[in-house]
């Protein structure tokens, strides 16, 4: 027996032998660990780099088609835009290990930055350089850039008008739909006088009421900034009353045999039970604002970007109005990535959420 176990390594022949086996910690210690692996070399961000060079050598290199009132410029500072940034992203995918936190956060984007410049490149062509896409109502990238060099003051204006508004009217819609949510979800007395209003009153769009408001208030402001919190009063309001009233009624018995008041039953029990449908009700009271904002801006404001969309169309000017559509996409997209990173915050029990 002993001549056939000498084959086998210690810790087995003891286990045969009937002796215990070694720690598992000390098996562990005892087996050298494998080196990490380097990192390897980001494929997609040498395909991204590429598509950026192709770009940058496409602006530069192919002459832009005459279009008789402008010889589109920018262009060169354009092209030199997007080689800078085919270098920064070869770097990158180069660098590997040394750039992981980077690498990391822009992995997930590395085919939206090849269709990104692929897109570029097939806008840049059907307008500068082949002119499918008739001037002016077509314009080439680089003339983003000529309207914030030569317009920023007039849209960063319009942009802080804008943000205005809708912080007040969204803010306003916001508490007034919460409080009323609040109510007809708990009291009963105050869901029969409500609930029927809000389900002849909710549905109607807020700009359809564009020129009661624009009658009884007393300034286009404020009439803007009614419209606003309308806009988003209904869906906070419904979501807040549907999260109130669905509250397990379990919750409040044990509350009340544990002696809690009527007050610690409503800001202690049913509305941190209905926040998740809160927020909800907060991202579609903010997209509906929104729009309604930029209505509201072109029927009577005097600033904002819906105005400077209606000056820009009176102008001609469509590469103006390019620009502003595309500060208001980054804008809503930018205050909706905060408001989920509140609710984030708030809300860091709930699990399954969705992410922006």
């Amino acid at each position: 027996m002993t001549l056939a176990l000498d084959h086998l390594p210690p810790s087995r022949r003891s286990v045969l032998q009937g002796g215990a086996a070694p720690p598992a910690k000390e098996q562990s210690r005892a087996q050298p660990r494998r080196p990490a692996a380097p990192a390897g070399i980001w494929s997609t961000g040498l395909l991204a780099s590429a598509a950026w060079v192709a770009l940058g050598l496409l602006t530069l290199l192919w002459p832009n088609k005459e279009a008789g009132f402008s010889d589109w410029a920018f262009t060169q500072e354009f092209g030199i835009a997007t080689l800078v940034v085919a270098v920064l992203l070869l770097a990158i995918a180069l660098l590997g290990g040394r750039t992981g936190r980077l690498v990391r956060t822009l992995r997930p984007a590395g085919q939206w930055l090849v269709a990104l410049a692929a897109g570029l490149a097939l806008w840049e062509v059907s307008t500068a350089k082949l002119g499918v896409l008739p001037s002016p109502f077509f314009a080439p990238p680089q003339s983003l850039i000529d309207v914030v060099h030569e317009d920023w003051q007039r849209l960063g204006l319009s942009t802080v008008h804008s943000l205005r508004l809708l912080a007040n009217g969204f803010v306003l819609g916001a508490l007034v739909g919460f409080g009323t949510g609040v109510a007809v979800g708990w009291s009963r007395i105050a869901g029969y006088w409500v609930h029927p209003l809000l389900r002849f009153l909710g549905p109607v769009p807020a700009s359809a009421l564009l020129p009661l408001a624009f009658f009884f208030a007393p300034s286009s402001y404020s009439a803007a900034v009614f419209l606003v919190g309308l806009a988003t009063f209904f869906p906070v309001a419904v979501l807040t009353w549907s999260g109130v009233a669905s509250v397990h009624k379990s919750y409040y018995d044990v509350a009340r045999t544990l002696g809690a008041s009527e007050r610690f039953l409503v800001l202690r029990v049913a509305i941190p039970a209905a926040l998740p449908q809160v927020f909800v009700g907060l991202f579609m009271g903010l997209g509906a604002s929104f729009s309604v904002l930029i209505t509201a801006e072109m029927m009577g404001v005097k600033a904002g970007l819906g105005w400077y969309l209606q000056w820009a169309q009176g102008w001609a000017a469509y590469a103006n109005m390019y620009a502003a559509l595309l500060v208001m996409a980054a804008l809503c997209s930018g205050l909706i990535t905060l408001l989920f990173k509140v609710r984030d915050r708030v809300l860091s029990w709930q699990k399954g959420t969705v992410k922006w």
